[in-house]
């Protein structure tokens, strides 16, 4: 279509527009009813042609976004519990900086949650992506509205969304038939109380998935779907707050029976889901380390009294010990205890609870309680037919447990018990309280791996005897339910140390899970050879699966952020093809994305550098690969300055060791005899010539940037890291050496200006030194006024004279 022909449709389609205005502000001057509601119906389609020819045109060439797919693989597969604000903004910087219109943008986060939701493990992996699916991701589309759109709607961006969401009938058919309802009918209709959508548009799209499969078969016909179970499960965590908040202490009876139901089958799982996902299971664990604190306050009490107070501890510790291995140990310890006290819960987990990543010491303070209550509980072990419960503190017979099993594994192992002795006290442990055979596991889990393979056999015997449930008339109520729970505890406590030895814990059972994502690596393959593999594969396919999500997170602990980082930009250098080079950046950077904060310290402050000062790399740098690098680091940097000047770190990224900040002192001294470089630049003249060949070499008054100005902390390791990158990358705009490098960095400087936010103070640019302006008008892509504009700090006397030399000199 020429230009002269559009132009009159532009014009004509603008006083369409005029002429709709009119008519609706005249509508409520006319009298009659049924005339005025005809306008209003005619106003409305004309208002909606827009929309109509948006929705029935083809979708753009490039529909499929792996940064924002893996993204929400990556939050809906290990973060459930993070806040909802971080990830929003996370989001909007990968549009932003993609340029992703935002009905793709929408489409892309509903494919990823479909996705999720039907490759997730069944058990609690697959009830945690239908929260995060039904629960969490419409808040996030909530607040993605409060976003300003320009002109556009959001509710229109989310209605064109599922209108191209609508036309992947395999995706939707496969969600439906793993999940047994109409998952999209369940999602307009949570969307639309939400405000997301129209009244009329949700009908509509319901309407239009009338070829969805028959479900209900005589076999399934009787199982209730998890997303109509999840989206009841929310107020219900609200109604048992209120409930375990309420005083107890006259009549802890009546709360038996809530914590009762809420054992029973995977009900536990379901109301976590949606706490985690509604960002309430913060204060539901909080309430139930209160909880467990309610039993150490015994008075003159019969056996009644007892088995409650028995109860209610037990119970309250085994939902803590699940929501720490379900959600980690940051969900209880990342919010100190309101009382001033460390509860028992607290300590036992930060002391005796073993976790991935986690080695205890058997021989700690903490499982050597007073002699004379160990030997008291040994004797109680060793004679009684059953645990009694009156007057019985459970707090100390959970710190005496451990020292009681070494006694009686040292007396197996002596020949002073036989296997019958220890099968009975073994017995005694897990018959009542099944938080005793916890605390007994957590210590023979850390001793046995002290031992050598040939001396675990007891001790792994011990572990199986306390795992295998005792069923007789004389065990507490909910004994059932409880050693459901215990059961499942114990297998993540044990899974590691057993499969050293190539033995199981117990056989597989009928409707019982194994632990996901569990033995991951190939046995005896190098992990190098692994990350290459894996990475290889998901360039292959396209985008990154929450099992692969898990694979990476496993080698990024298993060797180190900068081990990691390194290899991977090693593999986004060998891509010379340029779709490939421009894939693997968008899923690397959500890889990344497991560590952001870390990952990009060591990228802009270790492996950048290597490459640009040895002339022996400057050949990796060369284009397609090379640009690639630069658009990563960019986006890294940008996504890691705006997330850390907020202060948001997911509780995953916080529980990772962090770098030491002394490791980032050598860039810039802070002490007496060495002031800071940046420190002595204040009273610099901007004028100085540029001559250098390295950062170390530059004179302090061609090194002042905006970021001095405005007195920004170099003691913090990331504004160090960008200060100095941008003094290398300065050197090099300077420098009479051409290559790859300097390549390189002009695209890292491109990039840079393509993803500034326009009216942004405070970005990454502040870093740059004023001197570089002049060098980064010299190139033929940045000399442009407005670009000047945008690069330099015009809040700044001096940010304005060097804008307006540069703009001068264009």
């Amino acid at each position: 279509m020429s230009f002269t022909t559009l132009f009159p449709l532009t014009a004509s389609w603008a006083n369409v527009e005029q002429a709709v205005i009119r008519v609706s502000d005249n509508l409520n001057s006319l009298a009659n009813p049924t005339l005025r509601s005809k306008l209003e119906d005619c106003v409305a389609l004309v208002k909606s042609i827009p929309l109509m020819l948006a929705v029935h045109s083809d979708p753009p060439q490039q529909t499929s976004f792996p940064s924002v797919h893996a993204l929400i693989m990556l939050e809906g597969t290990m973060n459930l519990t993070g806040e909802t604000q971080p990830l929003v903004e996370q989001l909007m910087m990968i549009k932003r900086m993609q340029q992703i219109p935002s009905p793709l943008f929408v489409l892309e986060i509903w494919k990823a949650c479909f996705t999720g939701l039907i490759e997730s493990p069944e058990g609690t992996e697959e009830l945690k992506w239908t929260a995060f699916t039904f629960l969490k991701i419409p808040q996030v589309l909530l607040r993605l509205k409060k976003y300003p759109q320009g002109e556009k709607d959001f509710t229109e961006d989310v209605n064109i969304a599922f209108e191209y969401l609508l036309k992947l009938t395999p995706l939707l058919d496969k969600a439906d038939q793993r999940c047994n309802c109409d998952c999209i009918s369940l999602l307009l209709q949570e969307c639309s109380k939400l405000g997301l959508l129209s009244e009329p548009n949700t009908a509509n799209l319901i309407a239009k998935r009338e070829h969805a499969p028959r479900l209900k078969t005589a076999e399934n016909a009787n199982i209730q779907p998890n997303p109509g179970l999840i989206l009841r499960a929310e107020p219900t965590v609200t109604n048992i707050l209120k409930t375990v908040d309420a005083d107890h202490s006259k009549s802890p009876e009546g709360l038996l029976g809530v914590l009762g139901h809420m054992l029973s089958g995977k009900s536990l799982d379901l109301l976590l889901a949606a706490a985690a996902a509604t960002g309430k299971l913060k204060s539901f664990a909080r309430k139930f380390i209160k909880l467990n604190e309610f039993p150490k306050h015994i008075s003159g009490e019969g056996s009644k009294p007892a088995s409650v107070r028995a109860l209610l501890f037990d119970i309250s510790f085994l939902m803590l010990c699940h929501v720490v291995q379900t959600y980690g140990s940051e969900v209880i310890l990342s919010d100190p205890s309101p009382s001033g006290e460390t509860p028992f819960f607290e300590t036992w987990l930060q002391t005796c609870m073993p976790e991935d990543g986690k080695i205890l010491n058997p021989d700690h303070p903490c499982f050597r309680p007073e002699p004379g209550k160990v030997e008291n509980l040994v004797a109680l072990l060793n004679n009684s037919s059953e645990m009694k419960l009156v007057q019985m503190k459970w707090h100390e017979i959970c710190l005496s447990t451990p020292a009681a099993i070494l006694e009686v594994l040292n007396a197996w192992e002596n020949g002073v018990l036989t296997v019958e002795s220890v099968q009975k006290i073994t017995d005694n442990i897990k018959g009542k309280v099944c938080s005793m055979a916890i605390c007994a596991v957590a210590w023979l889990v850390a001793h046995v791996r002290m031992l050598g393979l040939d001396e675990r056999e007891k001790p792994q015997t011990m572990i199986r005897q306390l795992t295998t449930p005792l069923y007789g008339e004389n065990t507490l109520q909910f004994y059932n339910e409880r050693v459901v729970i215990m059961s499942s505890i114990l297998e993540h406590m044990c899974a590691d140390v057993f499969q050293q030895t190539g033995m199981v814990l117990r056989p597989p059972m009928e409707g019982v899970e194994p632990v996901p994502y569990r033995n991951l690596l190939a046995t005896r393959e190098p992990i190098r050879t692994a990350l290459s593999r894996q990475f290889a594969a998901v360039l292959q396919r396209g985008w990154v699966d929450s099992q692969a999500l898990h694979l990476f997170e496993s080698l990024l602990h298993m060797g180190g952020v900068f081990w990691f980082t390194n290899n991977l930009v090693k593999e986004l250098l060998k891509e010379t093809r340029q779709e490939r080079a421009k894939r693997a950046v968008e899923l690397l950077y959500s890889i990344f994305c497991l560590d952001t904060p870390q990952i990009t310290l060591t990228l802009l402050g270790h492996i950048l550098p290597n490459l640009l000062t040895d002339s022996g790399h400057w050949h990796s740098l060369a284009d397609p690969p090379g640009k690639a690098l630069a658009k990563l680091s960019v986006w890294c940097a940008l996504s890691s300055y705006s997330s850390h000047n907020k202060g948001q770190a997911s509780a995953r990224q916080r529980k990772r060791q962090r770098e030491d900040i002394e490791d980032y002192n050598s860039l810039f001294p802070l002490d007496d005899t060495q002031p800071s470089k940046l420190m002595r630049l204040l009273s610099s003249n901007e004028d100085d010539p540029v001559i250098l060949s390295s950062p170390g070499d530059r004179s302090m008054s061609s090194s002042l940037s905006a970021s001095q100005l405005h007195t920004v902390n170099m003691r913090d390791p990331l504004n160090r890291v960008l200060a100095n990158l941008f003094l290398l990358v300065s050197s090099i705009l300077g420098s009479k050496t051409a290559g790859p490098h300097t390549q390189f960095v002009q695209s890292f400087m491109e990039e840079c200006v393509e993803c500034l936010e326009q009216g942004s103070r405070g970005s990454i640019l502040q870093f740059m030194p004023f001197t570089m302006v002049a060098e980064l008008v010299k190139l033929p892509a940045l000399a442009k006024p407005k670009v000047v504009l945008a690069i330099t700090d015009l809040s700044l006397p001096l940010g304005r004279r060097v804008a307006a030399k540069a703009i001068a000199a264009l």
